[in-house]
This record gives structure tokens, C-alpha cells and sequence, in this order.
């Protein structure tokens, strides 16, 4: 039995619409999925909305389920929680995450969708993308037992990163972000929160996910010798200038890389189904909710996405909601 779904598409840099779709019957191992929430990535998918992806990065860039090409018509998104409707037996009814974009129903094989566990709310569950990024990069900067870390730039990543630096013993985490209103996100995820001219320097390792070039700069600076900044930072299409002609080399600062598209060399030994089931199980903390800021309806993705795009509508993640 076929169905029929709605989804939101990228008509052209800055414009979206919503089109019916045609779904086929889910076959063998396959299972077909009522979408309850997706969550709008607001650094990845604004970059996305403006046409901000670099030629270059157009392969690269590709989400999962993702129809159409850069920049546009294209159906963009990956972080989406639904309910199994048809498959396999033991699925049928099950809660589960999808790399999946916005869209109401969707048919996928039966090993791209993740089982949320019980005890995580499914409209929570929309934060396991960013989480699963914050895994990745912690995996990579491999923090010690009383490290002292800054956590450049209050977004979804950052935050998320920040949320899970805070369980390390003996780890002093300041959240470090220009938005002062940003402080009561960070009291909420249990960490020191200053603006970037009071934040505290000498730092072992600092996080940064703030996708500006001060940001960047302000890391190094936060450094202590032979410390480390891990950029979780996507700049699409922008240049980015670094002072590395400063202290970078005499002080022999470090700084690295970090992408969720490529499992950590430091975990080499787990999957990408490995890494999001654990961010899937770490998301039962409800201190996790202070990262969803604001919930719109399906229908209102075409208003909503020009709004957060422009910053008109501040966010961290910004849930969608498909049902009353």
C-alpha cells in the first residue's frame, strides 16, 4: 500500500515550500516512519537556506536523505524523530531517530533508523544529531581529569559539548559567548557561563563552535602553552584570519579539526549507529532541554526558516512539531 507525505524543500537560496510526495510500500527490510518532531539545525541548515555551501563542498555536504542538489531545489535536514507505522514486528510502534529531513512519512531501510530508548521524551531526542557531534569532538580532544576548558560560542554544539565537558571530574567548563543571555542556557547545563573579554585564560583544551573569526581568535588567545582548540566550526564559503603569526608558534599551540561526518581515529573502533546510540542514551539528562528554544508547527517551515536565518529568531534548536 503506497502513502502520500508532505515535505519541505529548499526551493531556491532563501525560499522554501512545502510539495507533496508520493511514497512507495516499504519492502523487505525497510520500514515506513510518522515523523512527531524534527529539529532545525540553526548553523548547518541557515547556511544551507542563504546558499552559503561552497561549490567544493557540495559531496561533502550531502545529509543522508537528502533530494535535489546544492543550492537549490534540495530537501535538507537530518534530525528527525518519528514512529515506526509498518516493518518489521518488533519496530511497529517503536519511537526511532532518522537522519531524515523535514517531512511528514518516509520509507528507509530498517538499519538507518535508531531506536530512542525509554527513557528519553521523543521531542527531546531531536538533539541526538548534536550531541552525537559533541561525542565526536570530545572523542577527538580526549579531556583529562581536571582539565580547564573553555567552550567558545553558546549554539547547539557548543552547548551540547559544554553539557557533556560538565560530568568530567575535577573539569572547570566556562561557556564562553558574547549573547549574555546565554548565561542562564549555561546555568542550566550546569557551567560557568562569561562573556569572551572576562573569560578565564591558561586553558588546557578550549571547544570552539562559534563560526566566527573572533571566536576562533579569542580560542587561541584563552590557550595556555602547548594547549589545544578543537574547531567544531563550519564557515561555508567564508575566509577566516588567524594571528598565527603571534604567539601560535613560541607558545606551539594546536589547532585541530573536528567533523561528525568521519568517526574519530581516537574511537576508530566504533560505528556511526555506535557513536549515535550513545548520544541517543546520554540524551535521558533533562538538563538537555535547555537547548531546544523555540517550537513551530510543520506548516510554518516556509515563514520559519528566513526568521532563523536571519537571526529575527534567536535560537539554539528550533523544534518542529507535526501533530496537535
Amino acid at each position: 500500500m503506497s502513502h502520500s507525505a508532505r515535505a519541505f524543500w529548499l526551493s531556491s537560496p532563501g525560499h522554501g515550500e512545502i510539495r507533496d510526495v508520493a511514497l512507495p510500500a516499504p519492502g523487505d527490510g525497510e520500514v515506513l516512519v510518522r515523523t512527531l518532531w524534527s529539529g532545525v539545525s540553526r548553523g548547518t541548515e541557515t547556511l544551507v537556506f542563504r546558499g552559503q555551501v561552497p561549490r567544493s563542498q557540495w559531496g561533502v555536504m550531502r545529509a543522508p536523505f537528502q533530494d535535489g542538489d546544492f543550492p537549490g531545489p534540495v530537501k535538507y535536514g537530518y534530525l528527525n524523530v518519528g514512529v515506526v507505522e509498518e516493518g518489521p514486528a518488533g519496530l511497529i510502534g517503536r519511537v526511532v531517530f532518522c537522519l531524515y529531513p523535514h517531512q511528514t512519512r518516509y520509507v528507509v531501510p530498517e538499519s538507518s533508523v535508531t531506536l530512542v530508548p525509554d527513557g528519553v521524551p521523543a521531542e527531546r531526542a531531536v538533539l541526538a544529531g548534536a550531541v552525537e557531534t559533541a561525542v565526536n569532538a570530545l572523542w577527538d580532544a580526549a579531556p583529562l581529569i581536571g582539565d580547564r576548558i573553555a567552550v567558545v560560542g553558546g549554539g547547539m554544539i557548543g552547548c551540547s559539548a559544554a553539557a557533556l565537558l560538565a560530568r568530567f571530574p575535577g573539569v572547570r567548563v566556562q561557556l564562553v559567548d558574547a549573547d549574555p543571555m546565554r548565561a542562564d542556557t549555561a546555568a542550566a547545563l550546569g557551567v560557568e557561563f562569561t562573556v569572551p573579554q572576562d573569560a578565564r585564560d591558561e586553558c588546557d583544551l578550549v571547544v570552539h563552535a562559534s563560526a566566527t573569526e573572533q571566536g576562533l581568535t579569542r580560542s587561541l588567545e584563552l590557550l595556555r602553552a602547548e594547549g589545544t582548540v578543537i574547531d567544531l566550526s563550519w564557515y561555508g564559503d567564508r575566509r577566516i584570519a588567524l594571528p598565527l603569526g603571534e604567539g601560535f608558534h613560541s607558545r606551539r599551540l594546536t589547532l585541530r579539526s573536528s567533523q561528525v561526518g568521519t568517526v574519530s581515529p581516537a574511537r576508530a573502533n566504533r560505528t556511526h549507529a555506535d557513536r549515535l546510540a550513545l548520544a541517543l542514551e546520554l540524551l535521558a539528562d533533562p538538563a538537555l532541554d535547555a537547548l531546544v528554544t523555540g517550537e513551530s508547527r510543520f506548516e510554518e517551515l516556509p515563514a520559519l526558516l528566513p526568521k532563523l536565518a536571519s537571526g529575527d529568531i534567536p535560537a539554539l534548536c528550533h523544534r518542529i512539531r507535526y501533530e496537535d
